[in-house]
């Protein structure tokens, strides 16, 4: 997948939301485990950073589109990006180091960057950042889920893309 010159593995950008549904208290257990099973094998035939680099896509897909959908006709600068940054803060067991990191992805995202290309022009992600992209991913999905007034409609929406997809088997 690609938004330009970051081109992700599919299955990679998969598994990245396949992290988001092994979080979501609305997967059913099967669906978990068939989640976790995705991950694991995107792992072992991409690695680790690959995951991490989906996660950063997703990021820039729903801020993207979160950006376009500002109904009040705000700068998403100064709206969504503080909006999510204020509520990413809270989390608690997020390191506050790689916040500026993800803050740099969002207005990427917002100014119509390739997030990805964007953020490997800045060395691989580490795991802590990862895991803050991952928050924000969560925080992105809920804020959509809230403007369309649609519990689970990103979800939904995300899943729906990935079933018109073909994927390697992995």
């Amino acid at each position: 997948m690609s938004g330009g010159e970051g081109v992700v593995a599919d299955a990679a950008v998969r598994a990245a939301w396949d992290s988001y549904r092994v979080l979501d208290d609305s997967t059913t257990p099967e669906e978990r485990r068939l989640a976790r099973r995705r991950i694991e094998a995107a792992v072992a035939v991409h690695g680790r950073d690959e995951v991490y680099r989906g996660a950063a896509f997703l990021v820039g897909v729903l801020a993207t589109v979160l950006a376009e959908d500002t109904a009040d006709g705000s700068d998403p600068l100064g709206s969504l990006v503080p909006a999510v940054l204020r509520r990413l803060r809270a989390f608690e067991a997020l390191d506050a180091a790689h916040v500026p990191m993800v803050a740099g992805a969002l207005t990427a995202a917002v100014l119509g960057q390739d997030v990805v290309a964007w953020r490997d022009r800045l060395g691989s992600i580490p795991p802590q950042e990862a895991a803050a992209l991952g928050f924000t991913l969560w925080l992105l999905a809920d804020l959509h889920d809230f403007a369309v007034e649609r519990p689970g409609a990103t979800d939904a929406l995300v899943r729906r893309a990935f079933a018109t997809m073909e994927f390697d088997e992995v």
